[in-house]
């Protein structure tokens, strides 16, 4: 069985960071890849950062420049790193699992609960 666990989540003003963790509780293969999500109050989810199990990362354009995803070696804890913070970066944050390249294509096997984000102006 496995369990994501976010933390890291909180309310800051516009401009400043956060840095969003996620604990992987169980196994999860190497070939898995791992990836944040974010859902805001009425819109669908929408990926913002995975990370293949060959290290590869991808960002959704809006975050470009401005988040960094990462992972310990050991793959045990993920990691979002979130500087300059927008207004429009307020939402639920998820840590999610899926096998191989799937992340970047949404397709997820394992979801944790979310950790929330708000910014304000």
């Amino acid at each position: 069985q496995v369990q994501l666990v976010e933390s890291g989540g909180g309310s800051v003003q516009a401009g400043g960071s956060l840095r969003l963790s996620c604990a992987v509780f169980g196994y999860i293969p190497s070939d898995y890849c791992m990836g944040w999500f974010r859902q805001a109050p009425g819109k669908e989810r929408e990926r913002v950062a995975t990370i293949d199990s060959d290290g590869s990362i991808d960002y959704a354009d809006s975050v470009k420049g401005r988040f960094t995803i990462s992972q310990d070696n050991a793959k045990i804890t993920l990691y979002l790193q979130m500087n300059s913070l927008k207004p429009e970066d307020t939402a639920m944050y998820y840590c999610a699992a899926g096998y191989g390249f799937n992340c970047r294509r949404n397709v997820i096997n394992y979801w944790g609960k979310g950790t929330l984000v708000s910014i304000s102006s």
